[in-house]
């Protein structure tokens, strides 16, 4: 995907400003398409590493269905939200907005790691349980990586 012009270059953050935001949100929505051209959004924990954006997930179901059968997606994050009135109603806010293709990760040691990092940054008090519990669920549980292959950062402050 060719990356368009953004309107708002005001707005316009660097990538490098873009990963600060990505690995500060908590949540983003993966956004894909199935086979009949509806789109489809699913909000994820993820991590992010390797130039692409990680999450975990069920090995079936309607977001795995999508991207078997278009592995386009895009993935986005909105942070530092605060509504504000100056001169008129506004919000200030910054998001990044990710295009690129999904792909599985199969190799089970990747799939451990990721597992593993998703692990200690959404519940880092419990690492102790880690382990176990990853290999336990490691054969029932997909990982898949998106590309961040074009990568939007925008930002109202």
């Amino acid at each position: 995907m060719q990356e368009k012009p953004m309107r708002r270059k005001d707005r316009q953050r660097s990538r490098e400003e873009g990963l600060a935001i990505l690995k500060n949100c908590e949540y983003g929505i993966l956004s894909t398409v199935d086979a009949d051209g509806q789109p489809y959004g699913t909000p994820l924990s993820y991590i992010v590493k390797d130039n692409k954006v990680y999450f975990h997930s069920a090995m079936n179901g309607h977001k795995i269905d999508n991207i078997k059968g278009n592995p386009k997606a895009c993935f986005t994050v909105v942070g530092g939200t605060k509504p504000v009135y100056a001169d008129n109603f506004s919000t200030y806010f910054e998001s990044v907005v990710i295009f690129g293709n999904v792909s599985e990760v199969s190799d089970e040691k990747e799939k451990y790691d990721i597992l593993y990092e998703l692990a200690e940054r959404y519940l880092p008090d419990y690492m102790d349980k880690a382990d176990g519990d990853i290999k336990h669920s490691l054969s029932r549980t997909a990982v898949y990586g998106v590309e961040m292959e074009v990568v939007t950062v925008k930002a109202k402050r």
